[in-house]
């Protein structure tokens, strides 16, 4: 199906009508986690946004390759090009090889994806698997007059580049104020300019994770890895480059600078960025020690959750606002979402019900067409969901007995619950993700002996009942008709 969609282009700072430059293929490069530590609600955004995206692509008959790589190597303290390896630092602490705390946070990292029902990529690189390619790109930055080396480290020259070229167009930085907001590191390092980035860096004895190069044994610069394997898989330039915002500068920046200086080229069609998840209105992130991992959310272990939170509560929470808006945490942040999500999925299980009656005065025929728009409009999951509520009034409206719903709006309201809940949000219901058919009929049972209970005039075991399931936010309701039905919250 051919849709018109608009993407929010953090280069131009515009919405711009997408057009793919091979169609029908779409090629989407993701910045991926930094395995030194377990994965973090701020992590999770991200890799959720991008979930939908190229879910709605793919439903609009677009192929989607999507690479997301793996930064095992190269990012240092702090963003910048002095201080500790991340991953090497974890090992020290740890006392264990570099290699096993990549393998260990790799292996977390998947399994909060596999929970959050984000689905894996096309290609899923790592920085050190691709080390040959990394030193053939820093020999054509340095053929291009680019890059220098000192010291067995080499620098991309920033102000050499910006005589030509424009730095810091992605971010709106100003290499002139850059120049002077760094001029009191100048000659307290070993780069001609503060604002130069590293390319490759000398490794001293202690550092483990090294490879020999022209320059001497070494690593590479965290920025380089993205840019060699996004062009080896993707080819120059691709379609989308996606990362949260705090990458925009210095990562992205750097990015782009060293791809224009290798190729010639701007490496990317249209830039992404999703905005930050926020604590009290800072950012969420380990360096500073305000994150909460995706297992305390799952087990409700961190001291500002009151309880745990399912994994699709988890990424409802993401959704529900748009994607290039700050979304702030809380406790009860996390509570509103649950119960949104439970009414959401109350009206799917009421539609399997509902019988179909007279023509209801609902507009139930507009629902697909407004869902489309929101997708078309940036991706506005937000919207999405406002209209998936209104899709749900409808349908508890209806099983109440306050509706009818015609026979084709009632196909038509099935059609677009599941389309936009369960294939393009990437939302499941969880009770029966948990054990299936097994779930309803346990509850069959339970209500079969209340239900007994109650004929029997046993009205304190039935009301037991009823009171221990309410404590797990399973809701009995008895109906006129003798039937109990049940539902979550």
């Amino acid at each position: 199906m051919s849709q018109d969609i608009l993407l929010y282009n953090s280069l131009t700072r515009k919405k711009e009508l997408f057009q793919p430059l091979h169609p029908p293929f779409i090629g989407i490069y993701v910045c991926g986690p930094t395995v030194y530590g377990p994965p973090h609600l701020g992590h999770a955004r991200p890799y959720v946004v991008f979930d939908v995206v190229i879910r709605y692509f793919e439903h609009c008959g677009f192929k989607v390759r999507y690479v997301r790589n793996i930064t095992d190597v190269g990012h240092l303290e702090g963003d910048c090009d002095e201080g500790e390896d991340k991953i090497l630092k974890r090992a020290r602490m740890e006392q264990v090889e570099p290699m096993e705390v990549v393998q260990r946070y790799t292996r977390e990292f998947h399994a909060a994806m596999d929970s959050l029902n984000v689905r894996s990529p096309s290609i899923e690189p790592l920085a050190s698997g691709h080390i040959i390619e990394q030193i053939e790109m820093i020999k054509k930055i340095m053929s291009a007059g680019l890059a220098y080396e000192t010291n067995g480290s080499v620098y991309f020259d920033v102000p050499g580049y910006a005589k030509n070229h424009s730095y810091g167009k992605l971010s709106g930085r100003v290499l002139d104020e850059l120049l002077t907001y760094t001029r009191e590191l100048e000659g307290k390092e070993e780069k001609r300019n503060a604002v130069d980035f590293a390319l490759w860096k000398k490794a001293d004895q202690r550092h483990l994770m090294r490879w020999p190069s022209p320059w001497g044994d070494g690593f590479p610069g965290w920025h380089l890895e993205c840019s060699v394997m996004s062009s080896k898989y993707l080819g120059e330039p691709f379609d989308i480059h996606g990362g949260g915002i705090d990458l925009q500068f210095p990562h992205h920046e750097c990015e782009i600078a060293q791809s224009v200086a290798a190729s010639g080229k701007e490496p990317v069609r249209c830039w992404m960025h999703n905005n930050l998840i926020t604590i009290n209105g800072r950012k969420m992130a380990k360096s500073l020690n305000n994150f909460i991992t995706i297992e305390q959310l799952f087990t409700g272990t961190h001291p500002l959750l009151k309880r745990s939170y399912s994994p699709m509560t988890i990424r409802f929470f993401i959704l529900q606002a748009h994607y290039r808006s700050t979304l702030d945490f809380s406790n009860e942040a996390l509570e509103a979402a649950e119960k949104g999500l439970q009414k959401i999925m109350a009206s799917v299980k009421n539609l399997l019900l509902l019988k179909a009656g007279a023509a209801t005065s609902s507009d139930v025929k507009s629902l697909r067409k407004k869902c489309y728009d929101a997708l078309n409009d940036d991706f506005n999951s937000a919207v999405v969901i406002a209209h998936l509520f209104e899709a749900a009034r409808i349908s508890n409206a209806a099983y109440a007995g306050h509706e009818t719903v015609s026979a084709e709006d009632l196909e038509e309201l099935k059609s677009v619950m599941n389309l936009f809940t369960f294939d393009i949000l990437g939302l499941k219901d969880e009770n029966f993700a948990q054990g299936g058919k097994s779930v309803e009929q346990l509850m069959e049972i339970i209500i079969t002996i209340r239900n007994r209970a109650r004929k029997n005039k046993d009205f304190a075991t039935s009301d037991a009942v009823r009171d221990e399931l309410k404590k797990i936010n399973i809701q009995l309701k008895d109906e006129k008709d003798g039937t109990t039905r049940w539902e979550m919250g």
